[in-house]
């Protein structure tokens, strides 16, 4: 294990492939405002090798957290962590809308659509999601 100035901890040993230790770490923090909007994350390079990962590895947690909208890259001047907002509920809509717009293609009923978005849901969360539910 290693342990990060950024307070990441990559497990090698983890079932959770190492990307994913990183991604999941860094989006965390920023949504509990440990890593502030606009803090200014290590080169992938950097972080690689502080963490002892290949730079491939740290590359594609960053693509991920940038297309999850927690990050943003701004070309040479480096990678920070993006402002708060609600950029991850609207994406959770838009990924709704799109569910909802395919299961109709494909003939499922409001019933049969809503059922395999609650057993998605069910697998994601567990659940325990249902106790938080209205």
């Amino acid at each position: 294990m290693v342990l990060h100035p950024l307070q990441l901890v990559v497990d090698q040993e983890a079932a959770e492939a190492p990307y994913e230790q990183v991604r999941t770490q860094i989006a965390e923090q920023a949504r509990s405002g440990r890593l502030p909007a606009g803090f200014r994350l290590p080169t992938v390079r950097g972080l690689a090798g502080e963490l002892g990962l290949a730079a491939n590895t740290v590359a594609k947690a960053y693509r991920a957290l940038e297309s999850d909208g927690v990050i943003e890259t701004r070309g040479r001047n480096g990678t920070f962590i993006a402002a708060a907002g609600d950029a991850g509920a609207q994406q959770a809509a838009e990924a709704a809308l799109a569910f909802a717009q395919r299961a109709q293609r494909l003939g499922l009923d409001h019933q049969a659509a809503l059922s395999a978005a609650v057993t998605a849901l069910r697998a994601t969360y567990g659940d325990a999601g249902e106790a938080n539910a209205g």
